[in-house]
């Protein structure tokens, strides 16, 4: 898990990359959305605005064909990631659903407002929390740009 201060910060350390910029994309274009419905930018990204109280999950949950770039613009919560290897798995990968879910115990991060996070497909996160959230999630495919079934 990548934890970055700002979005200038990402946009700095991400600058090169079409799946980068078009997280910047998606980003900036979140006036012209609606909440709760997923978007998409070509093939590679498909974004929303999630709005509400997090989403407590019992397990982890990784993934292995996306990766998912939350941008906070509303509140904090905090979210346990570690290493697939490090938890046992409870349900096993589903192709259609792109989701393994895991048990065991991680390291946590309170995360909110202006920061954005880059969970990757080496570890599984479950989020805790109790207030209101307001944050853009995109999930990024880990192709560079293109699905390669296509």
């Amino acid at each position: 898990m990548v934890v970055l201060e700002n979005l200038e910060q990402f946009k700095t350390l991400y600058r090169d990359g079409r799946k980068w910029n078009r997280c910047v994309e998606a980003i900036e274009n979140i006036g012209n959305i609606r909440d709760g419905v997923y978007h998409s930018i070509g093939d590679s990204l498909a974004y929303m605005i999630e709005d509400g109280v997090a989403k407590n999950s019992e397990h982890f949950i990784g993934n292995r064909r996306y990766f998912d770039v939350h941008y906070y613009l509303e509140g904090q919560e905090t979210i346990e990631a570690n290493h697939k290897q490090q938890l046992d798995i409870v349900m096993p990968y589903q192709d259609e659903t792109d989701r393994e879910y895991l048990a065991g115990s991680g390291t946590l991060q309170t995360v909110g407002q202006g920061q954005v996070v880059i969970l990757d497909n080496n570890n599984a996160y479950r989020f805790i929390g109790d207030k209101r959230v307001r944050k853009v999630v995109l999930k990024v495919t880990i192709e560079d740009g293109y699905f390669l079934n296509k």
